[in-house]
């Protein structure tokens, strides 16, 4: 079957619908049929529940709480580098952006403009520059983490369908990524702006950040834009800065400035863990600074449950 025809049930079921009944069923606190359903997940999707801070299965009130686990302190060691994978996952695709397209599976590619909600000026801000998409499987740790130091300046809700990420949709949906919902959060670096896009998918309840908790729900339907440029929300690198509550997929977006040469190992398909070497920009070969906060801890700005 093509990956085309293979995804055309998608288009007909109601995507909305069931991603805000998935979202109460996730949030809901229901005792013994909680522990019986998060223990089946773990066991059908082999979750690694040894290098979480918590391990038994019966400690989470709730799905999400068990879905954004903590990791034990020191399970995510960081490179010593300037740019680390910010997530667990599998490399979707990685590369130059091809003047203002991105490349998203073979015969399909989307424009950085309509990734990021319209905004021409800020897109432009990235043309020719380098990208990175990363997928969350279901197993994976769903919490996201700074893949350097940075001060946020914008942050921007973009309503959409909510298509699955899986490898499979995103060989089958055109312009899937900038078709989905998702959150643009716009920071400035060391060496310039870079960009994180967490991408929402069907019965994705929630993503969140830690500055601002829950983004959504509430999907208005119409673009929302929190500006921070008088607020001093600035993060280093490996600290977290947001959570998908049912996972989904994130795209890294840096300018044509920095010149980033990614991990020779990494190939599209590939698995990740947060904190390995993404590869430096050529311009950010600098000494290492100090170890950033571990993975998995409280943030200070905390996070909506």
């Amino acid at each position: 079957m093509s990956d085309r025809l293979a995804v055309l049930p998608q288009y007909l079921m109601p995507k909305l619908l069931l991603t805000r009944m998935a979202g109460r069923l996730a949030s809901a606190e229901l005792g013994g049929f909680t522990t019986w359903t998060i223990r089946r997940f773990i066991d059908r999707y082999g979750v690694n529940m040894s290098e979480a801070a918590e391990s038994d299965p019966a400690a989470y009130p709730s799905f999400n709480e068990f879905f954004t686990r903590a990791l034990k302190p020191g399970a995510r060691p960081l490179a010593q580098a300037p740019l680390i994978c910010p997530v667990d996952g599998a490399i979707s695709q990685f590369g130059p952006v091809q003047a203002e397209q991105i490349v998203q599976a073979k015969g399909h590619s989307y424009t950085v403009t309509a990734l990021v909600g319209g905004d021409q000026p800020l897109a432009a801000r990235f043309r020719d520059g380098h990208f990175a998409t990363i997928y969350l499987s279901p197993r994976d740790y769903h919490r996201i983490h700074m893949p350097c130091d940075g001060r946020l300046v914008r942050m921007i809700h973009v309503p959409g369908d909510l298509f699955s990420v899986n490898p499979t949709t995103a060989r089958g949906v055109p312009g899937l990524f900038a078709r989905n919902e998702r959150v643009v959060c716009l920071f400035e670096g060391p060496h310039g702006p870079w960009i994180m896009v967490l991408v929402g998918a069907t019965i994705v309840g929630s993503m969140a950040t830690v500055w601002h908790g829950v983004v959504n729900p509430p999907r208005p339907g119409r673009i929302r834009t929190w500006h921070y440029d008088d607020e001093r929300f600035s993060y280093a690198q490996g600290d977290e800065m947001g959570r998908f509550l049912l996972g989904s997929t994130v795209v890294m977006l840096f300018p044509k400035e920095q010149a980033v040469t990614f991990n020779p190992e990494w190939a599209p398909g590939g698995a990740v863990r947060l904190g390995e070497s993404m590869g430096p920009p050529v311009a950010a070969l600098l000494p290492p600074r100090g170890a950033a906060q571990r993975p998995g801890g409280a943030s200070s700005a905390g996070v909506a449950g």
